[in-house]
């Protein structure tokens, strides 16, 4: 545990995981200055699309394109938190449009958030007070798939099995 919170292990298909190569990864913003130069640089086409992004255990943001891989983005490592995120101009300034913990590859709990709070925040964007789409992603017991609760029907769509209600994803941490 980290003093931002919890790391998620990679637990999505092993074949995108030894696709990342050393040295790859989201590009790194750690500061308003860091996001400014990146943000410059991206087309208007991009900007229409959300982004993929994960909060590493030092607690930057790093970002990459939307259909990149989370593992990818993370250059392999563990993170604190891992989804989706848009962007957009207010008076001037920029800010969190949408942002989701939508990692099929990380699964990250909601309680994530605190994370991806502070990086936003070191990073001077304007961000809600929360995932503005959060999802709830748990491991049967039973079969050991890995679901995503939806309106709070904690039952596999596998096996039919019980889903625990507190996040067990990562057998083993």
């Amino acid at each position: 545990m980290s003093k931002r919170g919890r790391s998620y292990r990679y637990v999505g298909p092993g074949e995108l995981e030894t696709a990342v190569r050393p040295g790859s990864g989201g590009h790194r913003i750690g500061s308003a200055a860091d996001f400014g130069s990146w943000i410059d640089d991206r087309s208007a086409a991009e900007l229409a699309e959300p982004f993929t992004f994960v909060i590493g255990t030092d607690g930057v943001l790093r970002l990459a394109p939307r259909r990149s891989e989370h593992v990818a983005c993370a250059g392999g490592d563990r993170v604190l938190s891992a989804g989706e995120i848009s962007f957009a101009r207010e008076s001037g300034r920029w800010t969190v449009g949408e942002v989701s913990n939508q990692s099929t590859g990380y699964c990250p709990d909601v309680t994530s958030w605190p994370a991806v709070a502070g990086a936003l925040d070191d990073a001077e964007i304007g961000r809600p007070s929360g995932f503005t789409y959060g999802v709830v992603f748990r491991r049967c017991p039973r079969c050991q798939e890995h679901n995503i609760v939806r309106e709070d029907d904690f039952v596999c769509v596998f096996c039919g099995g019980d889903l625990p209600e507190a996040w067990n994803v990562d057998a083993r941490g």
